[in-house]
């Protein structure tokens, strides 16, 4: 601990308003008794003016609501509080189109103050711009679960989407449909025509899930050429309609390569989630059970799973 005998008022004062990042003294019910620091202009403007005034003067209700509530929070621990929130411009009353274009993530250490101030309990909270790292954690966190070929979501991405339909599907038995396909005779075209017409056959049918399928729909490449379409909230006959027009648009695309002889045409097996269901691997291997006898039978085609 420093020995504040060392400096006078004045120095103290200084050294308060040199911190880089802003720390406000915010009583119980949410006023701005005192603000220090801030002077790291790449993210902070002078916030002088707040002093006196309220968070709900300043900021809309919900948020003006969730600040007080994590001042009550640390008051009630009487110990450092950490908390991560994001502040958009629609967030801040008065700002308009002076506001931040887009969102502005801080991390908040709230710490409780041993004396009341304007007869209040308050707390000191330090907050700092945290939007850099947060950009990065998205990036990373985005790259982590998207296929680099095809920018659609991996094979991680997809086990986590598929545990997730399945506890829904589980609890309030929502219809959910899989589709798994994959490109028929593909290791030809890469023998005949290269692996940069394999890619190219694999892009191009990333392409067209992309731009034919739902907003809904959760399309993802397993691996290789193998890609499953997860269909939440449809039933296993709207599905079936889903998928054919995904077969014959994505034979359109991949014939209109010009690359690939007389183009390239994908099988499938369909399958839905039912009762009796433990897990969503179930669900999987019906589809996959499907799509061997999609091959079998002649390839070009989709073929639904029929529970017994």
């Amino acid at each position: 601990m420093a020995d504040l005998s060392l400096f006078s008022n004045e120095q103290i004062a200084a050294l308060l308003s040199a911190l880089p990042d802003p720390a406000f003294i915010l009583t119980r019910s949410g006023r701005y008794a005192a603000i220090f620091g801030g002077t790291d202009s790449r993210y902070y403007h002078d916030g002088s003016s707040l002093v006196g005034k309220s968070i709900s003067d300043v900021l809309n209700q919900e948020k003006a609501a969730w600040f007080q509530a994590q001042i009550a929070i640390a008051l009630a621990a009487r110990g450092l509080h950490v908390v991560e929130y994001p502040l958009a411009g629609d967030d801040v009353k008065g700002v308009g189109a002076d506001g931040p274009v887009e969102t502005i993530w801080f991390e908040g250490r709230v710490q409780p103050l041993e004396y009341q101030v304007m007869g209040e309990d308050a707390v000191l909270w330090v907050a700092s711009n945290i939007t850099a790292s947060k950009k990065l954690e998205a990036l990373l966190r985005m790259q982590s679960e998207t296929d680099a070929l095809t920018g659609l979501a991996n094979r991680r991405k997809l086990m986590s989407g598929l545990t997730e339909h399945f506890e829904l599907f589980a609890r309030y038995k929502t219809p959910t449909s899989v589709l798994i396909f994959d490109i028929d005779h593909f290791k030809g075209i890469n023998d005949e025509y290269g692996h940069l017409a394999g890619d190219k056959a694999i892009t191009t049918t990333a392409q067209v899930c992309q731009r034919e399928l739902r907003a809904a729909d959760f399309p993802a490449r397993l691996g290789g050429d193998e890609f499953v379409v997860l269909m939440p909230h449809t039933d296993a006959d709207h599905a079936m309609k889903i998928s054919e027009r995904l077969r014959l648009k994505i034979a359109e695309a991949l014939l209109e390569l010009g690359t690939l002889g007389k183009g390239a045409t994908i099988s499938g097996g369909l399958s839905e989630m039912i009762a009796g269901d433990t897990s969503y691997e179930e669900v999987l291997k019906r589809a996959d059970d499907a799509l061997y006898l999609a091959k079998r039978n002649g390839r070009n085609r989709i073929v639904r799973h029929r529970a017994n």
